[in-house]
């Protein structure tokens, strides 16, 4: 049986878990992707331009899949057509669309009745025009991805200078510019058949110094109820019910405003550190919705009585990087404790502000918050990463 997952660059969601969880499962498992170049030698890939539906159909078809899934930003609604066209189980490729499409979403919220957020598109080459009363605003990507391009403004120069720069970069990126929601950012995190939808728990997120919007750290912190309900309802009207999805929000005077909907497990080794946090095989679980199963049929834990903390290392600058810890995972009392790199030594990159700029997670899974996090202290304590500019 021959499961196919359709990916751009190697990410570690894909090698660390998907892969593994699909041997576990019997399943030959290919990976689809216009890079094949990019990709570890061990790894069966096929050359195919993932996001034209028809290809992947063209791709797989004669292989007769028993399951097609992705888990790139990019390529959720090509890979949702696809699958729909095999007659595999999937997500809707309306709500994929809805999801990666920024003001779309805000749109569909705003129909649904449950929030408005004040937001202008602004088109490629066509100068932002935009309220006074919207700021201070964020402007970033309509479809954009890991806060790349995302800067907080406060007025109609900061606003400009913005799209001036980033358009140097990207000249055919379509823009948004919305107003900005002020709050604790935390996370939501699911898995659905496509009828039931389950909560996994989330995160608090800690974010760096604006104007831009580097995550930090997570802290584990499951919503609410009443948020709960609300993000559910956010979900309804977007169409999202099926597999994994990872959704950013905050809390204003008791409501949920949504920053935005990933359809996908969060990443940046998160969605490997939550499936251990929760104690059971969560890429597995991904996989086993898209083969058909219920979500009745998965044994996921009603709570978690353990506590997680995450931070991020990031170069504060641009610059080689000489000297990082390698990989490490090691116990401290009742704590877990694990660092995994995330750029090599001897690599030089540009700071950008954004998640680009990791260098390595830490992370530390315990009995509770007091302990988690004096440990956590300790261990970066204990390591350092060098770089010269």
């Amino acid at each position: 049986m021959r499961l196919y997952l359709t990916a751009l660059n190697p990410t570690d969601a894909v090698l660390d878990g998907f892969l593994p969880a699909a041997a576990s499962l019997g399943l030959s498992a290919t990976v689809l992707t216009d890079r094949p170049a990019e990709w570890p030698a061990h790894v069966p890939v096929s050359r195919c331009a993932v996001r034209d539906p028809a290809a992947v159909v063209a791709a797989t078809a004669p292989n007769r899949p028993v399951a097609l899934l992705s888990n790139s930003d990019h390529l959720q609604e090509a890979t949702a057509i696809a699958a729909r066209k095999l007659g595999l189980p999937g997500k809707d490729p309306d709500a994929a669309r809805l999801c990666k499409d920024k003001a779309a979403a805000r749109r569909a919220i705003a129909a649904a009745g449950l929030d408005l957020v004040r937001t202008v598109t602004v088109d490629p080459g066509v100068p932002p025009e935009v309220p006074a009363g919207m700021f201070p605003a964020v402007v970033k990507p309509r479809e954009g991805v890991a806060s790349e391009d995302a800067y907080l403004v406060v007025d109609h120069w900061e606003l400009a200078a913005r799209v001036a720069e980033i358009r140097a970069r990207r000249p055919d990126v379509a823009l948004v510019v919305e107003e900005y929601l002020d709050g604790e950012l935390r996370t939501f995190e699911t898995l659905g058949d496509g009828t039931a939808l389950a909560s996994l728990g989330g995160w608090r997120t800690g974010l760096g110094p604006p104007p831009t919007f580097t995550e930090e750290s997570l802290a584990w912190s499951p919503p609410s109820e009443q948020a709960s309900d609300q993000l559910r309802a956010r979900l309804d009207a977007l169409g999202v019910g099926f597999g994994a999805c990872h959704t950013e929000y905050v809390v204003s005077d008791g409501r949920v405003r949504l920053i935005e909907v990933n359809y996908r497990l969060i990443g940046d080794r998160m969605d490997l550190i939550l499936a251990d946090l929760l104690g059971v095989p969560l890429f597995e679980y991904v996989i086993r919705l898209h083969l058909g199963e219920s979500l009745s049929a998965l044994d996921l834990p009603g709570t978690v009585d353990r506590y997680a903390q995450v931070e991020y290392v990031c170069a504060d600058r641009s610059g080689r990087l000489v000297a990082a810890p390698g990989r490490l995972d090691t116990v401290r009392g009742d704590v877990r404790l694990g660092c995994h790199p995330l750029r090599e030594a001897g690599r030089t990159a540009e700071h950008t502000g954004t998640n680009r700029d990791y260098l390595a997670v830490l992370h530390a899974i315990g009995p509770d918050e007091g302990a988690v996090r004096q440990a956590l202290a300790a261990l970066r304590g204990d390591l350092q990463w060098t770089i010269v500019e």
